[in-house]
């Protein structure tokens, strides 16, 4: 199956019931610590200086920072490879199923739409069968375009402040949750914007999302 545009939300068919969008990477799926273990094998390590990547993925043996391009290279060669990698983060493929009896679940992952293919079979072997958008735009645009003029609820799901940040803009009434790990990278993010709920493990988020679907 061939991987749909980036901004062609149209093949999504949503029915007539609340809709969540939800991210992908350390959301649904574990990513930073599968990709130290990945960084590992290549023969570099990320050293926990800030949050940036670039600059911050040395070579193991010299300990020089990698270039950008290289960065990028690695990341681009782990999301080829996602599908040896990466699993589910605990309870996350009980509780989407169990909301997805009551509201439309989208997913909407920030990776390079090359790759969509890989997640797409990821995803459907673990039993997350949802549709899959995979875009490095602006979330708040997409998120918009979904949703439309539809009166009904609608929540979003990400560990990234800018990503909340943004459909937040365009998406005034839409419930936001800032789900992540507890990993080093996300200590040295940037804190998501005051009054947006934190959900530390799945449970707390099902919690949020079923007052909202029900309200």
């Amino acid at each position: 199956m061939d991987a749909p545009l980036e901004f062609d939300v149209s093949h999504i068919r949503l029915q007539d019931r609340p809709l969540i969008v939800c991210d992908v990477d350390d959301v649904v799926l574990h990513f930073f610590a599968p990709f130290l273990a990945f960084l590992d094998g290549e023969g570099s390590e990320f050293l926990p200086r800030s949050f940036r990547l670039t600059g911050n993925i040395v070579s193991k043996t010299s300990g020089t920072a990698l270039e950008e391009k290289d960065v990028h290279r690695l990341i681009d060669s782990f999301f080829e490879a996602q599908e040896q990698w990466q699993t589910p983060l605990d309870l996350a493929v009980d509780t989407l199923g169990e909301v997805s009896k009551e509201a439309d679940i989208v997913f909407l992952t920030a990776m390079p739409p090359q790759f969509w293919e890989q997640r797409r079979r990821l995803l459907d072997r673990l039993g997350l069968a949802y549709p899959l958008l995979a875009s490095l735009q602006p979330k708040g645009p997409i998120v918009r375009s979904l949703h439309a003029s539809r009166t009904l609820p609608v929540a979003f799901i990400d560990d990234m402040a800018h990503n909340l940040h943004s459909v937040s803009e365009h998406v005034p009434d839409c419930l936001l949750i800032n789900l992540k790990p507890d990993s080093i990278v996300h200590r040295m993010a940037p804190a998501a914007p005051a009054g947006i709920p934190e959900a530390n493990e799945w449970s707390q988020a099902a919690a949020l999302l079923r007052a909202h679907i029900v309200s």
